[in-house]
């Protein structure tokens, strides 16, 4: 089943509380607001998000949604940039990552330690330097949301109910994008350029 794009959320209409652990009401709470594009860590991740055919959400009855920080006139050019063509909102007053406890700042394992997103290619400082420079060259110059915002994976449904919850401690420590699938019952995706070898 096919589900119709939505369009762009250009207000925030709640306000809420902080959870560790989003309860039931926090949920619901959070699915009635209306909902940092340019961060090299943001943009490779939904880069391998945008990697995951329509056919296999459709096939297992998925809806992929990323949700923004930053203003809605951002979603087309990150869009354009990224190559992601599912759904996505924005949410300036970070409202829904405050009601589902997303922390702010770095966690105990910052990044070059021991964890590494599967999804992010780029190093720090390169990384950082092309986040600069699309930020400084866009027609907006800003900075596209707070840098300090940790996001997270949810595996949402029916309804509210909660199947999968990851919090990010820091910028690299997404939720490997096939563990999420295979989770949601979707078929996974190959994320490398490299053909694969099938021993017969």
């Amino acid at each position: 089943m096919a589900y119709p794009p939505a369009a762009p959320v250009t207000q925030q209409i709640c306000s809420t509380h902080v959870s560790q652990h989003p309860e039931p009401e926090e949920l619901q709470e959070a699915a009635q607001c209306l909902v940092n594009f340019l961060c090299y860590t943001c943009k490779e991740y939904v880069e391998d998000l945008a990697k995951v055919p329509k056919s296999f959400l459709e096939d297992a009855n998925v809806r992929l949604i990323v949700i923004g920080q930053s203003s809605y006139h951002h979603i087309k050019p990150f869009c354009s940039l990224t190559g992601y063509t599912h759904e996505i909102y924005v949410d300036p007053q970070r409202e829904i990552y405050k009601t589902l406890g997303m922390k702010r700042g770095e966690g105990n394992n910052t990044p070059g330690t021991s964890v590494q997103s599967p999804h992010v290619k780029s190093n720090m400082l390169l990384g950082s330097i092309r986040s600069m420079w699309r930020a400084m060259t866009g027609p907006a110059f800003d900075f596209q949301g707070d840098p300090a915002q940790q996001g997270g994976t949810l595996i949402l449904g029916p309804g509210n109910e909660v199947h999968f919850l990851h919090l990010d401690k820091h910028r690299l420590d997404h939720a490997p994008i096939n563990t999420v699938l295979q989770l949601a019952g979707v078929k996974t995706v190959n994320f490398t350029n490299k053909s694969q070898i099938i021993d017969i």
